[in-house]
């Protein structure tokens, strides 16, 4: 039977059309406001500019997210807009609901439903979220893709694309596509909701025995390609606790730590969408004890020598051992390192390794706050490869990097206080390529999904 919601040229002709007609009635709107000298509107424009890409759904929106996790690349009132729309999208209606319920399920899903709210619990840049209970009474949460967006994911990859290649022309200190590759692979991966599912069910073995992290249960019976079914877990925003009392901002910190980086290290994949809606807190005898990690869309499988270019970097940066750093960023895929490009990459390198390498307990970056983190070292390392560049960036750097700063973001709203050295050293441990490929090999196996190139 033919998809319907395959990749249309009609559908993608009129997503062009709906992205040139929001986006481009607030360029002019701003382009006006500035031919009439007032500069001063930043935060309406900015919040008009939210509402245009969220009103759009799909990459368009999901592009969005990723600019305002980016340091220095927006303004910080356009950041603070479009960070909204990591969990606060316009949701779609009961109807759409219904409708869309049945070309997944049949017209009798209801009856494969304990119950079933038609209103959404949350909704996102692909799909929304649905509360709902099994005949025997299990809480799920049902994922629900929007219509179209496979078509919405090509139309809106192509016009990044020709993004890109306008920001090599103007700008060509880093040359932008396998960025650009990358994003299409992980964006078009994130449409096959049984990938996802695959992903969970990788993540609950990586995740196994760490108690404070919380992985759900997947649901295949209630699954389909545009529709994913997961045991609902309860919890409260990870914000709600930036005042609590710090040890207990410390122990969600340390869950966030291992959450993220134990399936590196154990399996070499990274959850790569660092958005705080993606994690919510659980709590026992009413007090907060971890986490739950909620979305499975956007995961990273890395060849297990690309993880050991994590280690080599980190021991050479801790040994001064430059051959050992050198031999990092060309496991990576970095080319042509001439010593100046060497240098300018490690401006990089000692900020996300940086308190990896510090034996102390400390912050994760002493003083700076979540809105400027990172924002000081990517002005240094843009102003040097404009004289010392252009740099090809590996497309398996690409989500790595994303997920660091993310990670490093929840650490600085949290003000935790760790000792960050430890808990590396603890992960690594050990640490054999060979045992990680084989360990990964196996997971892999057992979960479905295929293995890195």
């Amino acid at each position: 039977m033919s998809d319907r919601e395959a990749n249309r040229f009609s559908a993608r002709a009129a997503r062009y059309a709906r992205v040139g007609a929001n986006v481009g009635g607030v360029a002019a709107r701003i382009a006006g406001q500035r031919l009439l000298g007032r500069e001063s509107a930043n935060a309406s424009n900015a919040a008009a500019l939210a509402a245009a890409l969220g009103g759009l759904k799909g990459p368009i929106m999901k592009v969005a997210q990723l600019l305002a996790t980016i340091p220095d690349l927006v303004p910080p009132e356009y950041a603070a807009e479009l960070a909204k729309l990591q969990s606060e999208a316009p949701p779609m209606g009961a109807a759409f609901v219904n409708r869309r319920m049945m070309s997944e399920l049949g017209p009798d899903w209801r009856s494969r439903f304990g119950s079933f709210d038609l209103k959404p619990a949350a909704a996102a840049s692909l799909g929304q979220v649905h509360r709902a209970t099994s005949h025997e009474g299990r809480a799920l949460a049902c994922k629900l893709q929007y219509p179209d967006m496979q078509s919405a994911v090509e139309a809106d990859l192509k016009q990044l694309d020709i993004a890109f290649a306008l920001h090599r022309r103007m700008d060509p200190a880093i040359d932008t596509r396998e960025i650009a590759k990358e994003i299409g692979a992980r964006v078009r991966e994130e449409l096959d909701y049984t990938h996802e599912a695959k992903n969970a069910a990788l993540y609950r073995e990586a995740l196994d025995g760490v108690a404070e992290v919380r992985v759900p249960d997947v649901f295949p019976e209630l699954s389909t390609r545009r529709l994913l079914t997961l045991g609902w877990l309860d919890g409260e925003k990870i914000l709600a606790f930036k005042t609590a009392p710090v040890e207990i901002r410390n122990r969600l910190a340390m869950a966030m730590f291992k959450a993220w980086w134990h399936p590196v290290a154990d399996l070499g994949i990274i959850h790569g969408d660092p958005h705080l809606g993606n994690y919510t807190v659980f709590s026992e005898g009413g007090e907060p004890q971890g986490i739950n990690l909620l979305d499975y869309g956007c995961i990273r499988i890395f060849p297990p020598r690309f993880l050991a270019g994590v280690v080599d970097l980190y021991l050479g940066l801790q040994h001064g051992d430059r051959d050992r750093m050198v031999h990092a960023y060309e496991t990576w895929g970095f080319r042509r390192l001439t010593p100046e490009l060497i240098d300018t990459l490690n401006i990089w390198a000692r900020f996300i390794y940086g308190p990896l390498l510090e034996d102390r307990v400390r912050t994760i970056a002493d003083g700076v706050k979540p809105s400027e983190y990172g924002r000081r070292e990517a002005y240094q390392v843009h102003k040097a490869l404009r004289e010392k560049g252009p740099v090809t960036v590996p497309r398996e750097f690409v989500f790595m990097d994303r997920a660091a700063v993310g990670l490093g973001g929840v650490f600085l709203h949290l003000d935790a206080e760790l000792n960050f050295h430890r808990l590396f050293q603890s992960e690594i441990e050990g640490f054999s390529v060979e045992q990680l490929a084989r360990r990964q090999s196996e997971a892999l196996d057992r979960a479905g999904l295929p293995h890195p190139a």
